[in-house]
């Protein structure tokens, strides 16, 4: 399992140890990575993903998973994402039309 963000692709960096003597060290910044369950309004359904407490926040800021998805490039987005972006979408479509052709 690597360390990388799914929706934002934020991943480990590298860097020093920087000593009072100005002795360098290499280290490893990981990212704060969670495991969080996000629920889709689109979907009626929760999806689980390991995502950065930064991705998080962005979540919350853009209206939930959907709108984050909806509002993201495809290119941005892993396979598994861009399946459920695809998913979303239908349902968003095919919801629109059924009150059209109820009514």
């Amino acid at each position: 399992m690597s360390r990388r963000c799914m929706l934002t692709g934020k991943g480990v960096m590298t860097g020093n140890n920087v000593s009072h003597a100005h002795n360098k060290t290499r280290r490893r910044f990981l990212p704060n990575l969670r495991r969080q369950r996000l629920y889709s309004e689109t979907l009626g359904e929760s999806i689980r993903l390991r995502i950065s407490a930064q991705a998080l926040r962005t979540v919350e800021h853009r209206g939930g998973l959907d709108g984050f998805l909806l509002g993201a490039a495809d290119s941005d987005l892993p396979g598994d994402l861009r399946r459920l972006k695809r998913r979303i979408v239908a349902a968003r479509e095919s919801a629109e039309s059924a009150p059209a052709a109820a009514g």
